[in-house]
């Protein structure tokens, strides 16, 4: 197997491997043994997932989070450099998008460590396929502030990139606060502006819905616990 740092999507949710990743991931996941992941419990339960009979015992895992000091990324390379495949793990979808695996990524770009994407269900990309928006040109912006001032502002700014630019603008919220951003969204937006609502996708109760702010308006699904993309364009 070559030697490299192989990023490895997972599902997004309860959803069956065999539905979202190519049987190709499973074969070059079963020759690796070092992996950098954001939660070691759920990686391992991923790899269960992948293969009932993978050597879990007999891997190891750097855990990379929020908590991980900077100092500390580049040393879990090592393996790397001394000539074993490594694999990085998300939480959900794909790595280094919307990730801290980005981080080890740059360290090995920097390092000129071979780096293997693998194929597999990204949420941006999905919502994107779905909602009938822009596909040319479209904007991640992550989590929108918190502060209602501030995030009337945030949506306000990109409400006229919609318009000014022609580009789509999408976002994510922490799922217990979905319904407070579908309110926000409602309140300060125009009524003409188009918004996407994709929730849970490749999941069994997946959504997905466009409709106008005004068309919405009386008939938002519950989103609490859902893991959800907001999409808006004209």
């Amino acid at each position: 197997m070559e030697t490299a740092l192989y990023l490895l999507p997972v599902t997004l949710g309860d959803t069956s491997t065999h539905r979202v990743l190519p049987a190709y991931n499973a074969e070059v996941i079963a020759g690796i043994r070092h992996f950098i992941v954001e939660n070691v419990r759920s990686a391992r339960r991923f790899l269960r997932m992948v293969d009932s009979q993978f050597d879990i015992d007999g891997s190891v895992f750097y855990e990379l989070n929020k908590h991980t000091k900077p100092q500390d990324i580049a040393k879990f390379l090592q393996p790397l450099v001394d000539g074993f495949p490594m694999g990085v793990i998300s939480e959900a979808g794909c790595p280094a998008v919307a990730d801290p695996g980005a981080d080890v990524v740059a360290i090995a770009q920097r390092k000129g460590l071979k780096v293997v994407p693998l194929v597999g269900p990204s949420s941006i990309i999905l919502s994107v396929m779905a909602s009938g928006f822009n596909g040319q040109s479209f904007a991640f912006h992550g989590y929108l502030p918190i502060k209602p001032d501030e995030r009337a502002k945030a949506l306000h700014r990109l409400e006229q990139r919609i318009y000014a630019e022609n580009q789509t603008q999408l976002f994510i919220e922490t799922p217990y606060r979905n319904d407070k951003m579908v309110d926000d969204i409602l309140r300060n937006c125009k009524p003409q502006t188009k918004l996407c609502i994709a929730a849970n996708l490749t999941c069994d109760d997946e959504f997905v819905r466009t409709l106008t702010v005004k068309e919405w308006r009386g008939q938002i699904p519950d989103l609490s616990k859902k893991p959800t993309i907001f999409l808006l364009y004209k």
